[in-house]
């Protein structure tokens, strides 16, 4: 191959000079696709952020953003507080339920009668019991402030009252049964 080229009068450097610029030169055309390929990305990227926007209305933009931003911010706030009310309000009303069905007089042969306590939050509220006779019914109600009465309970009165301040334990021991 050597004297084919040198009858040729061509160097055998500069021929094998010229194949290596020639395949430098393809690799830096690769290259420049390349390139040119992610330039337009970015260029579309920031024609779809700029799009129709001057930096002046981008900027009021960004500030609408954050005004936006700050009124939710206080929207929840607001949420904050008034769930806070809500469950403020909700620890004043009954909550908490107990009922013992019992035989009053143990003539009936049934239980017909009944002791309801029903109690907020704090263990605030009332007990009602209902006692069924023969001759008629009778009803009384007794105040409890803090999960205890001023007047003292019966036994069917007491279970009620406990049933209702320990719900939980009762619902589980329920559940067991």
């Amino acid at each position: 191959m050597n004297s084919i080229l040198s009858s040729l009068g061509i160097n055998p450097f500069y021929l094998l000079m010229v194949i290596i610029l020639f395949i430098l030169q393809i690799v830096l055309i690769v290259l420049l696709i390349l390139l040119y390929n992610k330039y337009n990305k970015l260029q579309k990227s920031y024609n779809t952020f700029m799009k129709g926007r001057n930096g002046k209305s981008l900027e009021k933009s960004i500030f609408k953003r954050f005004d936006r931003m700050e009124k939710i911010a206080k929207l929840a706030e607001d949420n904050r507080e008034e769930i806070n009310k809500i469950y403020k309000k909700m620890e004043g009303h009954y909550q908490k339920v107990g009922i013992v069905k019992y035989d009053a007089f143990h003539e009936m042969g049934g239980n017909l009668s009944f002791a309801l306590a029903m109690l907020d939050e704090n263990n605030n509220g009332w007990i009602f019991n209902a006692m069924h006779s023969r001759e008629g019914c009778y009803t009384y109600i007794k105040e409890i402030v803090k999960g205890e009465s001023y007047i003292e309970l019966a036994e069917e009165e007491r279970q009620c009252l406990e049933k209702a301040i320990y719900q939980e334990e009762y619902d589980i021991k329920d559940i067991e049964k």
